[in-house]
């Protein structure tokens, strides 16, 4: 008898270590993006919502944090070597890496942070209820660009004229043109898209923006866009007032921004992960949109293109670099 409890009692503690290791699973998230560098207060939100949410890497969570580093051409690669470690779930921010990750998987759980248009790059079969594996957080980019071209109208009454570079790479940039066009239609602006493939055709799509005699330039959001200082330098070089879509852009000499707060919309994005991760189908989870948005103005860019920003425009400012 002593026996027989003897064994079952060291049964039990032998068992111990592994309904222990059950209990304390560690799930193993894939992140794909360009670079650490890239929106690194957005990064930070999205770690801190994962810590503030009970994930903490290296106890219970691994974050694969994949990183192109400007190489797209590697971008299926590194999606494709994701899925071979079995990840859990993928965090792809953006519409570019989104693609990258369908092809790689129809089954993983895809969540994006900052798309720019997910109906129209037919990553999600509608809002309400997206009826893949594929869900997240959107930019509105569309309606974002048309609001911009506002308020660079706004801070140049007499604008008539205006550039906009897109990637043609980015699977969202034809609705979001198209939007543009019927603004800028409204406010009796001419528009000329140019397709900038990579950030070496900047300088002489420039040289284009100069001969064509624009008045200003709107640069949507894309792959490109991770060197805001060079951009910066020759909008300034060409005397061309710049709408970024990136705070970033404005910081970094660009004379003004507007687009919804990166930081909110990868904090909420930490929840739609700790949600998929408890169970939840992304197929059901309704994709949801940005609710705080942010207009940056640089004056010191303004007073160096001797142009004079309105009040009613300064007011309502969330940024004034001066």
């Amino acid at each position: 008898m002593r026996r027989r409890s003897l064994l079952v009692g060291l049964g039990a503690v032998l068992a111990w270590p592994v309904v222990a290791q059950q209990a304390t699973k560690v799930r193993r998230i894939g992140f794909l993006w360009d670079s650490p560098d890239l929106w690194p207060a957005a990064l930070e939100s999205f770690r801190r919502g994962l810590h503030d949410l009970g994930w903490i890497e290296g106890r219970n969570v691994v974050v694969e944090y994949r990183w192109v580093e400007g190489r797209f051409d590697r971008l299926h690669e590194i999606a494709d070597e994701l899925v071979r470690l079995k990840v859990d779930i993928i965090v792809a921010p953006s519409s570019v890496y989104t693609e990258a990750a369908r092809r790689a998987t129809s089954t993983i759980p895809i969540i994006f942070a900052s798309h720019a248009d997910p109906i129209g790059s037919n990553h999600v079969a509608s809002v309400r209820r997206p009826g893949g594996n594929i869900t997240g957080l959107s930019l509105l980019m569309s309606e974002t660009n048309a609001k911009g071209l506002e308020l660079l109208k706004e801070a140049i009454p007499d604008l008539s004229q205006v550039a906009v570079l897109f990637d043609p790479a980015t699977p969202s940039h034809a609705p979001g043109l198209q939007m543009l066009q019927d603004t800028a239609a409204s406010l009796a602006i001419r528009i000329r898209p140019l397709a900038v493939r990579g950030e070496g055709e900047l300088h002489s799509t420039f040289a284009v923006i100069a001969s064509d005699r624009a008045q200003a330039v709107l640069v949507l959001n894309s792959l490109f866009m991770g060197a805001p200082t060079r951009i910066a330098e020759l909008a300034l070089e060409h005397r061309l007032p710049a709408m970024f879509g990136a705070r970033e852009h404005t910081e970094a000499g660009g004379l003004l921004s507007y687009s919804p707060d990166r930081a909110d919309l990868w904090r909420r994005a930490a929840t739609y992960v700790d949600e998929v991760l408890k169970g939840a189908d992304p197929a059901d989870m309704p994709v949801q949109q940005p609710t705080k948005f942010e207009l940056t103005i640089n004056l010191k860019t303004a007073k160096a293109l001797n142009l004079v920003i309105p009040p009613t425009l300064l007011a309502r400012a969330d940024e004034v670099i001066e």
